[in-house]
């Protein structure tokens, strides 16, 4: 059975203001209705950012709470809610776990080098990766570069996950980022033995689409990444891009998976 493809939709992210869309969900009403708007066009995962009162990256969590029940009074458990633990320069280690340990989500994404920096954190964060374990804690871990990917293996062969074949998400030309690093990275997914999505910047979050399809993994689309179309003028919505993965889906026969498809693939 060809599994069906995951698209996470990703509509704010740390950064980006209403001035550089005007769709781009901010307060707890805005993300409920956004949270509408993606699960009618597909997407099966929400991943969740929430703002402080400067609309700047927040990893509060009366805040993640607020924003946790406004989008579960729209459409219920129909969408996996994934909160960030993105620390955006702002949060330690030590923080972005305490949030997660305070809030018990349902997903988290954690970017391996920013919980587990180097070898001398491990002890703390393989802690941390099993508690997540104990409390049926969906994680992806996000990997940005060669780097990223090799420390994840060596961790993942030594069990420090607690799961033989995590969730991942590979960052693919980020600002700053290569051709060659690029490349790196696509190879890295058409290795990947664990399950993988991917994410791009820009107009390059595109071709990922049908990358991801045609290659057993799945994506992540949104406004946090990229808010043009094929043609660089502004989406008409989060909806536009999940239309592009339905119709990836439809060339390489996939189906897009439902929030219930993920648990029972993840066993969450």
């Amino acid at each position: 059975m060809i599994e069906p493809l995951i698209v996470i939709s990703a509509p704010n992210g740390a950064r980006r203001q209403k001035t550089d869309h005007p769709d781009l969900p901010i307060t707890p009403a805005e993300m409920a209705v956004c949270a509408e708007e993606i699960l009618a066009a597909g997407a099966s995962i929400l991943h969740l950012h929430v703002r402080d009162n400067n609309n700047q990256h927040s990893l509060d969590v009366e805040r993640y709470r607020s924003s946790i029940k406004a989008v579960r009074g729209a459409v219920g458990d129909q969408l996996i809610i994934q909160v960030t633990s993105e620390a955006v320069g702002k949060y330690s280690a030590a923080q972005q776990m305490q949030m997660v340990k305070e809030l018990k989500p349902e997903a988290v994404s954690l970017a391996l080098r920013e919980l587990c920096a180097t070898d001398e954190n491990l002890t703390e964060a393989a802690e941390f990766f099993s508690w997540l374990k104990t409390k049926s804690i969906f994680p992806q871990y996000i990997l940005y570069d060669q780097e990223d990917y090799q420390r994840f293996e060596d961790y993942r062969r030594r069990g420090v996950f607690a799961d033989d074949n995590p969730f991942v998400l590979l960052v693919i030309g980020r600002s700053g980022a290569d051709q060659q690093q690029s490349e790196a990275m696509i190879k890295i997914a058409k290795s990947m033995t664990s399950p993988w999505a991917v994410c791009g910047f820009g107009t390059g979050e595109i071709p990922l689409v049908s990358f991801a399809a045609n290659n057993a993994g799945h994506i992540r689309v949104g406004f946090e990444n990229n808010i043009y179309n094929s043609s660089k003028q502004l989406l008409r919505g989060h909806s536009e891009m999940i239309d592009i993965c339905q119709q990836a889906a439809n060339e390489t026969g996939r189906k897009i998976a439902k929030a219930d498809d993920v648990r029972n693939f993840f066993s969450l």
